[in-house]
């Protein structure tokens, strides 16, 4: 064996075959590539492989060699495993292991198989293996929402990843639900919880979405490893991607609309990216790059953020390194004189840009005036900090001149100056821009009187001493400046953050508030100061009215209000408590579009409920008055006929033709009897006069009581295990269901030309659940019905009249009176298959709950 590895010194390929779910055929297309290369003369061996009962993939095993398993003992069972070593040992060119998240028996070298893999390809030998997608570890998650069913056996992505090829097997939904109902994946007695549960189309359909997407994602990976790998930085046009560029400002959201239509014209995928400045700052409010991020998602594009100081050159580097087609960028919104001096951010790209085409987009705030700051005021220091500034301004000069007199023989006059430096710098900070200056004119004058020779005289014709004074008087000013910047800034963010705040606690109000209007009303009173607030409508009689109010002696009038907010030319919301300031007055304009949102969605509410119950009312009358009139008039109209042939003296009746009359009245009036009791079992469902008894019930025995009451029990095919688990519900509640159901089946179910049975009844126990699933070969449900067969009166076709259309809805009404659910889907080959689906009895439940 050491001679051999001494052969062969490269790492051997690991080939993975993935598919969305059990059955699409990685297994036999992984043992039809062993074919191929052992025609090809290369040395297979089949070291682990599962053909789970299927005999297409046993049939492909013949003719491979198949190393023995080693056989393992664990808690008294004996299971088979991989022979590691045996295979290592045999060192074929190629190694077909099969499973390759399979958790190994404990006390295996290994815990997971693709471990045992690792040592085969660190041995030079080639590895086929096989996975599906839900075993990835970053999907596993994803995979048991989906499905409900937990994947306890994982494999890491990287170990997928670093495969040499990964190939998709892939098959439509449609054709796997074909291939399991054929019974070409599962033995028969599993086929039918399959295709219910894991196996529904809409299972498969997003399991074969994740596969499809993490094989695309994985192209793409390989494809940036193989440009980094060969430093290319070119841009390869494989792919259209459209990169906009977002400041925050103004002009934001009509270049991500912009880009939008550029992408999707492309069929390209959006990127938007926002670049911040690596000192934190410059930028844009955070209000505003979280509505480019809103809107970015709003038109599909996924938000980038990246961090430089030059933007084109961070700008560039990100779009060659998403390998990225179209730029789009907005034009300056500088004006002319700035962009003299410096040609900005869209001419250096569009240099630089090399094969990425670059969109220049006008807006409205193109070329405009150098920018103005639109916060408040200046004026942003509290009152007791300008007044403690103005104090300082006085105090640190005089106290920089003492310790200076003090001090004389032992300080320089250099350090004196560096003295009443530090006191300018301080006074500003404190005090701003006014106690700043002053600080500096006294500064530069103490110095020049105390310090500067010729001493105690204010000989200010010296250069230097003119200079230090100008000098202190400009750090005066810039200090002061950026203290008020900054503290512009941090009144700004904070007053953002509160609007922020108190803007989402209004939106969560009008969502998730039963009342929304009026628990609107009350956050503003609270957060407001305010005693009272008012909706105001006028109407057609220009009266004003009062749509909801909170608080004492709220304004019926917008003139009795001291704020009045006016949503609309006809709504109003007044406020009533104190006058509120203009800054306040547009926070408030933005809940009363909120209030005008939830007064219409309120008002919207209650006109479709009342529309949608009229609507059900007129058609539920209708639809009785029509099915009922018919299916009491048949019933009746066929035993009077009967009754009167067989009153009529002159008719000579045989006794069969007598038989047959009788026959015909006891049928028609147990068609009466089965109508009433549809009504009546409606008409208690509708009150909600059902009350279950719940126990421990077996389908087995309430299938055979149920099929004692349909019309021909013959054509049932009834396949239940009477050792099943035993379900919670009533007795005679699912007795009725399950014959109303497979009556149903009976009547509808029907394949034109078949003998024997047309319904089948199976049941079958999934996770904490137990279905009974009616099976018919009918003609099944015209696409689109399955989620109206269980509203009244609706019937599955035209050409068997009888019944109104109720035993399905009475059907539905009784399972989920029990706790159940009931649902109809296609049968594969055609027909319906209606599923009952109740919780399973757990004698446990019922000992802890007595």
């Amino acid at each position: 064996m050491s001679e051999h590895y001494g052969k062969r010194r490269r790492r051997g390929e690991l080939r993975i075959y993935l598919g969305a779910a059990p059955g699409v055929g990685k297994t036999y297309d992984m043992l039809c590539e062993a074919h191929r290369r052992v025609e090809r003369g290369t040395d297979v061996v089949v070291g682990y492989i599962e053909t789970h009962g299927r005999e297409k993939t046993a049939e492909l095993v013949r003719g491979l060699e198949v190393l023995p398993r080693k056989e393992m003992s664990h808690r008294g069972v004996e299971l088979t495993e991989l022979d590691i070593d045996g295979l290592l040992a045999r060192a074929p060119e190629v190694a077909v292991v099969d499973e390759l998240a399979h958790t190994n028996v404990p006390g295996s070298r290994n815990t997971k198989r693709w471990e045992d893999i690792e040592e085969l390809l660190d041995a030079g030998i080639d590895v086929l293996s096989t996975v599906n997608v839900q075993h990835l570890e970053s999907l596993n998650d994803v995979v048991q929402r989906i499905t409900g069913v937990p994947q306890r056996e994982t494999v890491p992505d990287e170990v997928v990843r670093r495969a040499e090829q990964v190939e998709l097997v892939d098959v439509t939904p449609e054709a796997l639900r074909r291939r399991m109902a054929h019974g070409n994946i599962y033995p028969a007695h599993k086929i039918d919880a399959a295709l219910g549960n894991y196996f529904r189309p809409g299972n498969l359909t997003a399991l074969r979405e994740l596969a499809l997407l993490w094989v695309a994602d994985q192209v793409d990976v390989a494809l940036q490893r193989y440009r980094a790998e060969h430093e290319i930085t070119d841009t390869w046009e494989t792919r259209e991607r459209v990169v906009v560029a977002v400041t925050g400002g103004p002009e934001s959201e009509t270049l991500i609309r912009r880009a939008s239509r550029i992408a999707n014209r492309a069929g390209a995928e959006l990127l938007a990216l926002h670049i911040l400045r690596s000192d934190g700052l410059a930028g844009a409010p955070a209000q505003a790059v979280a509505r480019c991020r809103k809107l970015a998602d709003d038109v599909g594009a996924t938000f980038h953020t990246v961090v430089g100081d030059d933007v084109p050159t961070a700008l560039l580097d990100f779009a060659r390194g998403v390998n990225a087609t179209q730029l789009v960028l907005g034009t300056s919104r500088r004006s002319w004189l700035a962009r003299a001096f410096d040609e900005g951010v869209g001419s250096r790209t569009v240099q630089d840009s090399g094969p990425i085409d670059v969109h220049m987009v006008t807006h409205d705030h193109a070329g405009g005036v150098l920018r103005r700051h639109h916060g408040p005021a200046r004026g942003v220091l509290s009152p007791w900090r300008k007044t403690f500034g103005w104090f300082a301004a006085v105090l640190l000069p005089a106290s920089v001149t003492a310790i200076g007199l003090l001090a004389e023989e032992t300080l320089s006059i250099s350090t004196d100056v560096v003295g009443y430096f530090l006191a300018v710098v301080v006074v500003a900070l404190i005090g701003g821009l006014g106690p700043a200056v002053l600080t500096a004119v006294l500064s530069g004058l103490l110095l020049n009187f105390f310090f500067s020779p010729p001493l105690y005289t204010l000989d200010i014709a010296n250069e230097e001493n003119v200079i230090t004074i100008i000098a202190m008087v400009l750090v005066a000013v810039l200090v002061a400046l950026v203290v008020d910047r900054a503290g512009r800034r941090a009144e700004q963010a904070a007053k953002a953050r509160t609007e922020a705040a108190l803007l989402a606690s209004y939106a969560r109000t009008v969502l998730t508030h039963r009342e929304p209007l009026q628990r609107l009303l009350e956050k503003i009173t609270e957060n407001f100061g305010l005693s009272s607030a008012a909706m105001l409508e006028e109407r057609e009689d220009d009266e004003w009215y009062v749509v909801a109010a909170v608080g004492p002696d709220p304004a019926t009038d917008p003139d009795q209000a001291d704020v009045d907010v006016v949503i609309s030319s006809e709504v109003h919301l007044a406020l009533k408590g104190r006058a509120l300031p203009a800054a306040d007055r547009g926070l408030l304009e933005a809940v009363a579009g909120q209030a005008l949102l939830a007064l219409r969605q309120q008002r919207l509410t209650v006109k479709t409920a009342a529309a949608e119950q009229k609507a059900a009312t007129t058609e539920l009358r209708t639809a009785l008055l029509s099915a009922v009139g018919h299916d009491l008039r048949t019933p009746l109209t066929s035993i009077k006929a009967a009754v009167s042939s067989l009153r009529d003296p002159e008719l000579r009746l045989s006794e069969v033709d007598t038989a047959d009359l009788l026959a015909t009245v006891e049928e028609s009036a147990d068609r009466l009897v089965g109508l009433v009791d549809n009504l009546l079992d409606s008409s208690r469902l509708a009150t909600g006069a059902v009350q279950p008894q719940l126990r421990a019930v077996g389908y087995y025995e309430v299938v055979a009581r149920a099929l004692r009451s349909v019309d021909d029990p013959s054509k049932v095919e009834v396949d239940v295990d009477e050792s099943l688990v035993p379900v919670c519900a009533d007795v005679g509640l699912l007795e009725r269901v399950i014959a109303n159901v497979v009556d149903n089946a009976l009547r509808h179910g029907r394949k034109p030309g078949r003998d024997g049975f047309v319904v089948a009844v199976r049941a079958s126990a999934h996770a904490e659940r137990v279905e009974l699933r009616i099976v018919d070969q009918g003609a099944g449900l015209p696409k689109g019905a399955a989620a109206t067969v269980f509203q009244p009166f609706q019937r599955l076709n035209d050409r068997d009249t009888r019944g109104v259309g109720l035993g399905l809805s009475v059907a539905k009404g009784f399972t989920e009176a029990m706790g159940g659910s009931i649902h109809a889907e296609d049968t594969p080959g055609g027909g319906l298959t209606v599923v009952i689906s109740l919780p399973a009895y757990r004698m446990a439940e019922e000992e802890s709950a007595g």
